[in-house]
């Protein structure tokens, strides 16, 4: 598929938002959205992302722009609490003000410490109660060797597991984590940075899927994914603005069955939106489907938001045309 401008030019709008936490080693999201004839999409890959990896995540803007997403099978989708690395206080706060059962917490991250890795997952038990669910993320930081030593700790400090995402970064140390822990394995980054997702082997590697659909193509590539893999599906955001978050919102309206909350409660993470008019559902902790036809920025917070250095947004429109005459045939 080709994925020119099948968007109105005029419509384009570089945003910059600010972060709560620092978070995945940046304290600002950037991306460029953009209006079709179905409705917005958001074209937000990650700055160090070269061109190649950059083709799916404008794919997926371009499918809700143009093309719109599949008709849900639900109406509302529990999410997770996401818990950047802090302190043992503040993760307290945020998962006490969340309303959500399920905290994900991030761990392992560059310049932090076991130690401080338990305390924090420690303080969310804490906040959520006996019953809640806590599951953590390492984004693929241990060898193996380290992985099993840390999750046998945090296991401890969290007074169970949920299940470990991403504790390696490669597919065969993720199998080798899997046969000493008594604990799912859940894979993000092996599905989402993989060459061809439609051709991975997950079975001896993982027991759930991580789904998101921006670096994968939008929300119908997705779901092949989900499907090949054959695995639970749990759907996550790639930190989007409200609009890209939308996509990833109907990804999970659109799945069969989830396997449990998904971490779709991400504008958290951000100081502001785009969007002002993305439901947060019937109660918290819930966030309610869009329709097809997603979610539109309001003009004014377009404005609040805009990128405000003039040659940070040519940098995203100069990425923008080149990545859209990539992938032209």
């Amino acid at each position: 598929m080709s994925t020119g401008p099948q968007w109105d030019p005029a419509s384009v709008r570089v945003y910059a938002i600010d972060l709560v936490e620092r978070f995945r080693g940046i304290t600002c999201r950037e991306g460029v959205v953009f209006q079709g004839p179905a409705g917005w999409g958001d074209f937000c890959p990650f700055p160090e992302y070269d061109d190649d990896e950059c083709l799916p995540w404008l794919a997926a803007a371009v499918e809700a722009a143009v093309h719109g997403w599949p008709d849900p099978v639900r109406d509302s989708v529990a999410i997770n609490v996401t818990v950047p690395a802090v302190g043992p206080e503040r993760a307290y706060a945020i998962v006490a003000d969340s309303g959500c059962h399920t905290a994900k917490v991030k761990v392992a991250e560059p310049g932090g410490s076991l130690a401080a890795d338990e305390a924090r997952v420690a303080a969310v038990r804490s906040a959520l109660g006996p019953s809640g669910a806590i599951r953590v993320d390492a984004n693929g930081a241990w060898d193996v060797e380290s992985a099993v030593a840390a999750i046998r700790r945090l296991d401890r400090a969290a007074g169970g597991l949920e299940y470990v995402e991403q504790p390696c970064a490669q597919l065969l140390q993720l199998a080798k984590v899997r046969r000493r822990v008594d604990l799912p394995i859940a894979v993000d980054e092996s599905i989402r940075r993989a060459g061809d997702p439609l051709a991975l082997a997950l079975a001896e590697a993982a027991d759930i899927a991580v789904i998101k659909c921006s670096p994968l193509g939008g929300v119908r590539r997705a779901m092949a994914v989900a499907e090949i893999a054959g695995l639970p599906v749990v759907v996550s955001s790639a930190l989007e603005s409200g609009v890209g978050l939308a996509a990833e919102i109907a990804l999970a309206g659109a799945l069969p069955q989830l396997a449990g909350a998904c971490g779709l409660g991400t504008r958290a993470l951000l100081s502001g939106d785009i969007v002002d008019d993305l439901a947060n559902g019937p109660g918290r902790g819930l966030v309610t489907v869009a329709p097809p036809g997603g979610c539109a920025p309001s003009a004014q917070l377009l404005d609040r938001w805009e990128q405000p250095d003039p040659q940070r947004r040519r940098w995203w429109l100069d990425r923008l045309a080149r990545v859209a005459g990539t992938d032209r045939g």
